[in-house]
């Protein structure tokens, strides 16, 4: 059996090892994007959270931070000073009763605080249009410490 017959004869084996090693150059692309998107977003809500502690809020929780919010600010920076945005933002404000029931209240100080510390981490660049409406709502110190 000479070696050019003996090459011939395994053309497949040579084919599925290039294919192979193709498919694990892709995997390995992907998974790299996916290591770097997860290291921003880590980045993003460690950091979100030392300015949380530093504004006298418990440490919440990176990894939950990391799940809801991802690298973009997720649904929090999608366009919060459309009025549709800023109402339901408002009912999340009142008495926490449902129905008839539900009445406005005067929400404490820290809560509005903490939506603007959120903005100011993922989107920063929105934070100046909602700003305004932030600093419009009637807030106070209702929650005992």
């Amino acid at each position: 059996m000479s070696p050019t017959r003996f090459a011939s004869e395994h053309r497949w084996i040579y084919l599925c090892a290039i294919l192979l090693l193709l498919a694990l150059v892709v995997i390995g692309l992907i998974q790299y994007d996916g290591v770097k998107t997860t290291n921003e977003a880590h980045k993003k809500a460690h950091q979100l959270s030392d300015a949380l502690v530093a504004a006298g809020y418990s440490a919440p929780d990176t990894g939950g931070i990391v799940r809801t919010l991802g690298t973009d600010g997720g649904n929090v920076c999608d366009d919060p000073a459309t009025a549709l945005k800023s109402s339901l933002w408002k009912i999340n404000l009142s008495n926490g009763s449902s129905g008839p029931g539900q009445r406005p209240v005067i929400s404490d100080r820290r809560v509005v605080e903490a939506e603007a510390l959120v903005l100011g981490v993922y989107c920063p660049d929105k934070l100046d249009r909602i700003q305004d409406r932030l600093d419009a709502l009637r807030t106070d110190d209702t929650v005992r410490r």
